[in-house]
């Protein structure tokens, strides 16, 4: 869950990006400033205090190639408010606005074997028709559920995993 700081400056920029007509764009500058901050040695060098200000922020200015201008400002504002570890935070919350103002769901389908591409399709038709939004889903093997699958979307979790009900059946036989 994004703190109230990251979701206000993920807020203004989502808004700033519908009012330009460029919320993919912004999505790519958002997802590189995430990656730059996310970078051990660039982090190291950015949260440092000791150093001023002007040489964090010429760090990222001094990369054209990596960020546009537009880029560059919002990683200088980061810098400026010490926010440089909300990136990831930002970026997630941007993602959710988009998605949210295009119809659009991201779901999470854990499965303890890797699903084939017919199995993933049939699982993203299925959540399409039953949210009547478009659902881009992403897939994470996770050997623990022992079958089954797990399937979250927003704030809502389905755990049809044989390993919950193998410790519901367990709970209930504790309790007997």
């Amino acid at each position: 869950m994004a703190t109230a700081a990251a979701k206000r400056y993920a807020k203004a920029v989502f808004e700033l990006a519908q009012d330009e007509g460029h919320v993919e764009q912004w999505q790519q500058r958002l997802t590189r400033v995430r990656e730059i901050f996310e970078d051990p040695a660039t982090a190291a060098v950015l949260a440092n205090p000791t150093i001023p200000a002007e040489q964090r922020e010429a760090l990222v200015s001094g990369a054209p190639h990596v960020l546009d201008p537009e880029g560059t400002n919002l990683a200088r504002l980061l810098i400026e408010s010490s926010r440089i570890g909300d990136a990831a935070e930002i970026d997630e919350e941007f993602q959710r606005l988009a998605d949210e103002a295009a119809g659009r769901v991201r779901a999470t389908v854990t499965t303890a074997i890797e699903l084939e591409a017919q199995d993933r399709d049939r699982v993203a038709r299925e959540l399409s028709r039953r949210l009547e939004k478009d659902v881009h889903i992403s897939v994470v093997v996770d050997p623990r559920i022992l079958g089954g699958m797990k399937l979250q979307y927003g704030d809502r979790v389905v755990d049809a995993s044989v390993a919950t009900k193998l410790e519901q059946l367990r709970r209930r036989l504790a309790a007997s």
